[in-house]
């Protein structure tokens, strides 16, 4: 299986048949088939951000959830569920890139490692919350919010004010501590806004001067790996998820998730960036006021 036969018409016509036929044979009835439908097309939008960017699709569906009056844990565990489609997607989508690619990619030597090290960090910082049913400091939407707003800031300091230089490749020890803590802290953050991890990690790595590329590709992994590890809080212990909303996003999520990246190569990766941050900066700043 290779990326070329995931994108491939042979793969998307038969699945998106699938799809439909999996809608006409739900419980829900024509009407709501109608209200329900815009979700395909906001999990197609959150998974493109989320694969082309290595932000989790949590900052568009959070948002959108809290608009439409969800309870913080039905945001968080939609959220998430929606994710395990599109993150799931893109992970595969980067991980055929690099192995169809790597012998070209010379600035993707820590690949591995970093995936491997950060992911279990990861999911033990998100077991740990959920195990010690530790709860966030902040409701769900200031949390949300001054997360956008620093994550915002962020990106668009790495854009337009940090200039090129020589791209790195080698972890010293001050990465190898640095990715345990992003993935411990990020993680925690993860278990309780659905995003966190994958944010955190492709911002250091960016100001690392490792390949962007590299820095995406690594962030969305992770973050497929996190959310897998998140979702059966909210599935086997506590069931939370809005299943109507996933069955019509998690599909579109896929699909977004596969054409993340080469929508990006026809794209300038610099204004897709800027147009992010802003979009962060708006729900943080309304978000707080």
């Amino acid at each position: 299986m290779s990326f070329l036969r995931l994108t491939n018409p042979k793969f998307i016509i038969p699945f998106i048949i699938i799809w439909l036929a999996m809608l006409l044979l739900s419980p829900i009835n024509f009407s709501e088939l109608s209200n329900y439908s815009l979700f395909s097309f906001i999990g197609v939008l959150g998974a493109i951000f989320a694969n082309a960017t290595g932000a989790g699709g949590g900052v568009v569906f959070i948002p959108l959830f809290n608009q439409l009056n969800f309870t913080e844990q039905q945001s968080v565990a939609t959220s998430f569920a929606i994710q395990c489609f599109g993150m799931t997607a893109g992970a595969f989508t980067w991980w055929f890139h690099y192995k169809s690619e790597k012998t070209q990619l010379r600035l993707w030597q820590g690949f591995k490692r970093i995936i491997s090290i950060t992911s279990i960090s990861s999911v033990l910082g998100i077991w740990l919350v959920y195990g010690n049913q530790l709860t966030s400091p902040n409701s769900l939407h200031q949390s949300f919010s001054w997360f956008s707003l620093v994550l915002g800031g962020f990106i668009l300091v790495t854009v337009l004010f940090l200039k090129p230089h020589r791209e790195r490749s080698q972890l010293y020890l001050f990465d190898w501590i640095s990715l345990i803590t992003i993935g411990l802290f990020g993680g925690a953050l993860t278990a309780w806004l659905s995003v966190g991890v994958g944010e955190l990690l492709a911002i250091y790595l960016i100001i690392r001067r490792f390949d962007i590329s590299m820095a995406v590709a690594v962030a969305v992994i992770v973050s497929a790996f996190s959310v897998w590890a998140a979702i059966w809080q909210h599935t086997l212990i506590q069931f939370e998820v809005y299943w109507q909303v996933v069955l019509f996003a998690g599909p579109g999520a896929v699909l977004g998730g596969i054409f993340a990246k080469t929508l990006v190569t026809h794209l300038s990766a610099t204004k897709l960036k800027l147009f992010f941050a802003f979009w962060l900066l708006v729900i943080g700043i309304i978000g707080i006021k």
